[in-house]
Formats: structure tokens, sequence, C-alpha cells
């Protein structure tokens, strides 16, 4: 997929009604921390919270879709007020077309920010395809948008900020 130029990547984002995220190695660093019992522990950047609480109080939908299954992700996500949550979804396209359909929605209004191969099909159908800067080779090939931070460490709010920046809803 080629690039978009910036202006592109605004009259995109202009349209985007939900955006869906991926967890491991966008919301985290993509680093699992397993303890002695096998617990495993994740870590979320505040500010990504934050942006996230923001564009759902603004009205964009904000729904995540990962392969690996986490309740301490899943409280995460449901204290920032997020409702469209699948989890332990290897195949992601199915959990997007339903979350979207529910949604109402058409590709066009949907962006996905993906890191690695898993996310490919869906940066590949809607409408704007974001990645982290330190993604794998072939999501960054595959994203119109590039953020500047690394996954787990600003890359969600640097994309929640553009959509609401193109649709004129971001904040002083």
């Amino acid at each position: 997929m080629a690039r978009l130029t910036d202006d592109e990547v605004r009259q995109r984002a202009r349209a985007i009604r939900c955006l869906f995220l991926d967890i491991d190695g966008v919301l985290t660093d993509g680093k699992l921390y397993i303890g002695p019992n096998g617990e495993e522990t994740k870590t979320n950047y505040v500010r990504d919270g934050w942006g996230i609480k923001l564009a759902l109080k603004l009205g964009l939908h904000i729904a995540v879709i990962s392969g690996r299954p986490s309740e301490a992700m899943r409280k995460r996500l449901e204290w920032l007020g997020i409702r469209h949550i699948a989890l332990d979804t290897e195949d992601k396209e199915p959990a997007y077309l339903r979350m979207r359909d529910a949604l109402g929605l058409d590709d066009a209004q949907c962006a996905h920010m993906g890191d690695d191969v898993p996310d490919l099909p869906l940066m590949r159908r809607v409408g704007l395809a974001l990645s982290v800067a330190d993604a794998h080779p072939r999501a960054r090939a595959a994203a119109h948008w590039i953020s500047r931070c690394a996954g787990g460490h600003g890359a969600v709010r640097e994309g929640i900020d553009l959509i609401l920046a193109a649709q004129g809803r971001l904040p002083d």
C-alpha cells in the first residue's frame, strides 16, 4: 500500500467514526512479563488511556481486537469505557465485521492501528490504516500513516489526536 500524503490522511481521518486497536505492541510495548507462577503482566501508557477517554467523550467509538486473552486488559479497557472488546481472537476479521456492523458503519468510517502480520487483513480493509513507529516492516508497509511513538508509548494517543484534529474536534 502506498503511503498517503498528509492531506490524504487528514481527508480519510475526517470520515473515521471508530478506531480499532490491537493490544500487544499497540496499547502495550509488546513485552510480556511472566511471573514465577505463570501470571502475565502488561504495562499501559497513561496518556493513551486519557486519549481513549477523550475520544469516547467526543463521540469517536473505540474497539479493541486482540489475539491474546487478558482479563487484566479487559478490566482496564472496560474502566476506560470501551464497550467493543474481542480478546483471544486470532482471526480478527470476523470480530471486526461484527463490531462494525453493530455500529452501523462501513469500512471507510473505520481505522485500525496495528503492529504486526495478524493486523494486516484489517489494515488493508479499513479507510485509514495506522501503525506504530516500531511495527513489523509488513505492518508499516500496509499503513497509510505511522506514528512517531512506539507501541505502548503514546502511539494510540497520537493516532487519536490525528483523527480528532482532522475532524476539528481536538480540544486546545
